[in-house]
């Protein structure tokens, strides 16, 4: 067993500009404590002893979620562990586990008070060690917070970026082989004799019909009527490949009018003619396709920027509150479509820009919305209401789901650090605790209201922090 003396406190940071007799004091009013591999120094629901001077060995603090060891936190040494000065905490919520042999100082906690009143350095240096560990353990919980969203959120957007990126890698290949035909087809064209004015009467009247269009979305019977008429009408008219390229006719809604329209500059050369109109068309969807792709890409990634705020620093801004829940929605996309969850945004647009922290705002937007599709999951559908008002100089923001509801002997425990109802690996047990302290930061509240059916949380804080 190592003795411990005045020399070797002095030797930890904390402790080097304490005098040494408050240091003797503190030795003269601790104990020596040996603990096994495995030995528990405290579990949930004990009282919190000390502080402990962590003399050798480690120390591990965890909680079991589920079943499953969680460590949040392991003491090595010459940390500090157990109760410090101010210090709130008197229970113990999780376990503290000897790993390998250990010694602990460990100093009596009814000797607290009159280390305050009479020992003023030791005190101040356990009550800085007490706000470097908050400071520490909240950076961490934080960081680990960010990580499980970006965990949430990367499986969705990694799907939705996938479908619009395939189908440009699909439309891309396709326009190239189309392109390749287009030699064929203008061969054709150029073997026939149009005159000048003929040319400029048909892309007068091809332009003026596509301009027009506004490409109503058709069933597919509705397609399939129109696109016989179309062939029907290629096949009076003797135009070679009717069939084949009535379809690319239907995609732009050409109607039998249309076509006649187009006929009638160009009448003794159908054949041709149309099979160019054709390639064109096709041409012309393939291209508006990989445009609609590629933009669906860069809203998905603004979307991002935007959301985390990734070019901006952590000052409070003004921002529209209602762009920050969309891009949410927008992150979490497929998991709302994969919970077959509607969607009801019921927003008063006159709300005016908020000062805030926006990327953190949208953090308490991911988790709420996110533990509300976790909550309808059993149901395999849902509602997921989300409702912005103006209250005099504050803003409310709801989040109601109409879930199973949250137990009423949970319902007060579920701000609670760690506290979490999920499966390992699914939850942190820190998403309402971290959406509640950034609230606090922006002068707010959180509050919820739950009833078998429904679940209903309130964040409120002013429009001006």
């Amino acid at each position: 067993m190592h003795i411990v003396t005045v020399l070797w406190l002095k030797s930890l940071d904390f402790f080097s500009n304490v005098p040494d007799d408050q240091l003797q004091w503190f030795i003269d009013n601790s104990e020596n404590q040996l603990l096994n591999d495995g030995d528990y120094l405290t579990r949930p629901g004990d009282p919190i002893e000390g502080p402990h001077v962590l003399v050798a060995g480690k120390l591990s603090l965890h909680m079991l979620q589920n079943g499953s060891k969680r460590e949040f936190v392991m003491f090595n040494k010459g940390d500090i562990s157990g109760y410090l000065p101010y210090s709130r905490g008197k229970i113990s919520g999780g376990y503290a586990q000897a790993i390998g042999e250990v010694q602990l100082l460990s100093f009596h906690t009814d000797s607290i008070q009159e280390m305050i009143k009479d020992h003023f350095e030791l005190t101040q240096s356990l009550v800085h060690v007490m706000s470097n560990r908050v400071r520490e353990f909240t950076a961490m919980q934080q960081q680990n917070e960010k990580m499980m969203a970006l965990g949430k959120l990367s499986a969705g957007l990694a799907h939705e970026l996938n479908n619009p990126a395939s189908a440009i890698v699909r439309d891309s290949i396709s326009l190239k082989e189309h392109l390749r035909m287009g030699p064929e087809v203008f061969k054709k064209v150029a073997a026939i004799t149009i005159a000048e004015a003929q040319i400029d009467k048909l892309n007068e009247v091809l332009f003026g019909i596509l301009a027009s269009k506004e490409k109503p979305l058709l069933n597919l019977k509705q397609r399939m009527v129109l696109e016989d008429e179309i062939a029907d009408w290629f096949e009076a008219q003797n135009v070679e490949n009717g069939y084949a390229i009535a379809e690319s006719f239907v995609d732009f809604n050409f109607s039998v009018a249309d076509l006649e329209a187009c006929a009638a500059p160009v009448a003794e050369h159908l054949s041709p003619v149309f099979n160019w109109i054709s390639n064109l068309l096709v041409t012309e969807r393939m291209v508006e396709d990989i445009q609609e792709s590629s933009k669906r890409i860069a809203d998905l990634v603004n979307s991002v920027k935007t959301f985390t705020h990734m070019d901006r620093g952590m000052d409070k801004e003004y921002a529209d509150i209602h762009m920050g829940i969309r891009n949410t929605l927008t992150m979490l996309g497929h998991k709302i479509k994969k919970g077959n969850i509607t969607v009801v945004e019921e927003y008063d647009e006159t709300l005016p820009q908020i000062k805030g922290i926006i990327g953190e705002l949208n953090q308490v937007w991911t988790n709420l919305i996110d533990n509300a599709i976790d909550a309808m999951e059993p149901n395999q559908k849902g509602t997921l209401i989300l409702k912005t008002e103006k209250d005099r100089e504050f803003v409310n923001v709801f989040i109601i789901d109409d879930g199973p509801g949250i137990p009423a002997d949970i319902l007060s425990s579920i701000f609670d650090p760690f506290f979490t109802t999920k499966p390992m690996g699914k939850g942190t047990g820190m998403g309402l605790e971290v959406v509640q302290r950034i609230i606090h930061q922006h002068n707010g509240s959180v509050k919820v209201k739950s009833v078998p059916g429904r679940t209903e949380f309130m964040v409120c804080f002013p429009l001006e922090n």
